[in-house]
């Protein structure tokens, strides 16, 4: 049985950091992508980064416009894929789910084969 279970989320004022962490079981996903999205209050899920499988031991990662030089995604180990997030805007505020696919880092949440519950981002002004 497959499962994505996030960690780190909470509530915090503007400027400050938090880091995301996810962790998956029960397949090998040393090939797969694995990603962050968020979805806030009566938004459409949005992609915000994902690391791609380039070869043993090197992932490439890339992070959403939105958020580019705030937000850092790193993969821990093959299933373990952590968001570092800093500066942080009340804009922010959302559900972020932890994803994986067996292909390319889609934006698209459509793309995505497993997903986790979500961990709830709070940024208050």
């Amino acid at each position: 049985q497959v499962q994505l279970v996030e960690s780190g989320g909470g509530a915090v004022q503007a400027g400050n950091s938090l880091r995301l962490s996810c962790k998956a079981s029960g397949r090998t996903f040393t090939t797969y992508t694995m990603a962050w999205f968020r979805q806030a209050p009566g938004n459409e899920r949005e992609f915000v980064a994902a690391t791609t499988f380039i070869r043993t031991g090197i992932y490439d990662g890339k992070v959403a416009g939105s958020v580019r030089g705030r937000f850092a995604i790193s993969r821990d180990a093959e299933n373990i894929v952590s968001l570092r997030m800093d500066t942080l805007r009340p804009e922010d505020t959302a559900v972020y789910y932890c994803a994986a696919e067996a292909g390319s880092a889609s934006t698209s949440p459509g793309g995505y084969e497993y997903w986790g519950q979500g961990t709830q981002v709070t940024v208050s002004s």
